[in-house]
């Protein structure tokens, strides 16, 4: 089965691996965001972190947050150092595409054991 973007999230969950194998587990999630868009940069894979995205409701704009990382206008990235990942922060995640034109999102937790979950809110919902 063929996922969206399929091809530039194996790439991410590739450097995932490669940051986490490398540090382990115990660092805050800002090491890891610079240690994950070094490692994308590094596979030549065009990486925003920190991107600010604003929040409407209707036609007010009502918030403002930043995400971890925005890979090629694709995929959003959300990072954790959590012990486990809670429905919190995937739905988190969820209202964060939501919130974009952007469909795939993945959840990396640098926990104790790496956890990855990918969610997709897909574009025609949003109309």
């Amino acid at each position: 089965m063929d996922y969206l973007h399929q091809d530039i999230t194996k790439k991410i969950i590739r450097c995932f691996y490669n940051v986490y194998n490398r540090l382990g587990f115990g660092f805050l999630e800002k090491v890891y965001e610079n240690a994950l868009c070094y490692e994308l940069k590094k596979a030549n894979i065009d990486c925003i972190n920190q991107y600010p995205v604003d929040v409407y409701y209707e036609d007010l704009k009502v918030g403002k947050y930043f995400a971890d990382i925005i890979v090629e206008n694709k995929v959003i990235i959300e990072l954790k150092a959590e012990a486990s990942i809670c429905p919190q922060h995937e739905a988190q995640l969820v209202n964060y595409l939501k919130a974009t034109d952007i469909e795939v999102g993945l959840l990396l937790n640098f926990g104790q054991e790496p956890k990855i979950v990918r969610k997709i809110f897909n574009n025609n919902i949003k109309k």
